[in-house]
């Protein structure tokens, strides 16, 4: 598709996003989409973002999971930027007023102590670079009406991001079993999710490696220091104002946050 095209995608997800209203689907009126072409859109969406002050802070992997998959009817993961207008503390109250049609998922945070630039990126190597883990909520928020979505649609709209809050403990990946490693979600008090480490991609830093491999071939890098997302451990969680949700994964720490 002609680079106006797509310009003009972006900007009108850019516009839904600023003003907090859901749009029809890009698949829809835009059949001949490719992923490519989608991710050409993001681009487009995250530019506008930064060209008002915002900046990259870390990378994020969506529809990791089995469950997130066949709730969304997306067979495939993919990948969005995280930016400093998304990062939440933990224990944070996050007004409703900033979020469209917000759920929660609970995930496993990495942090570098070296880059990483695909192709070519292992599970192993992605290990051997990660400082430390930690628990994380993202909230995703798609600014396609219903969350009617195919993979174009939520690689264009930035992965469905919203915000993030990543739990204060911070562990050594060598000190716990990422793959089998328990999560619980409760939601005002009562669990509402459960799963493990192996929910993304069969293993977190497999999605990571995922991440690096798709992003190197697009000649970036994940950078030491910055968090990554790696992806949901259960399915979406949705949530309203007055909800408060607590992530607690083993051996990793918990995370806690309400609306």
């Amino acid at each position: 598709m002609d680079d106006k095209t797509l310009e003009r995608a972006g900007d009108a997800l850019y516009e839904a996003w600023l003003s907090r209203h859901v749009m029809p689907p890009l698949s829809a009126s835009m059949p001949e989409l490719t992923i490519d072409d989608a991710y050409q859109i993001q681009k487009r969406m995250v530019a506008r973002r930064i060209a008002e002050g915002e900046s990259i802070i870390g990378k994020k992997i969506g529809v990791t999971s089995k469950a997130v998959q066949q709730m969304l009817n997306v067979h495939q993961p993919d990948f969005g930027v995280l930016l400093s207008g998304m990062q939440y503390d933990d224990g944070s109250a996050i007004p409703m007023s900033s979020l469209i049609q917000p759920r929660a998922e609970g995930e496993i945070a990495f942090f570098l102590k070296e880059d990483l630039r695909g192709p070519g990126v292992t599970p192993e190597q992605v290990m051997a670079a990660t400082k430390e883990v930690a628990a994380c909520f993202e909230i995703v928020d798609s600014r396609i009406r219903d969350w009617n979505i195919r993979i174009q649609d939520t690689v264009a709209d930035n992965a469905s991001c919203g915000v993030f809050v990543l739990g204060q403990e911070r562990v050594s990946p060598q000190s716990v079993d990422l793959e089998l490693c328990g999560m619980v979600i409760e939601k005002n008090g009562e669990v509402v999710a459960t799963g493990a480490g192996a929910a993304a991609l069969g293993h977190p830093s497999q999605a990571v490696a995922w991440l690096a491999n798709e992003l190197g071939a697009r000649g970036i890098a994940l950078k030491a220091g910055e968090p990554i997302l790696s992806g949901s451990l259960a399915p979406l969680i949705p949530v309203v104002a007055g909800d408060s949700l607590r992530v607690r994964i083993a051996g990793i720490g918990s995370c806690n946050v309400s609306f």
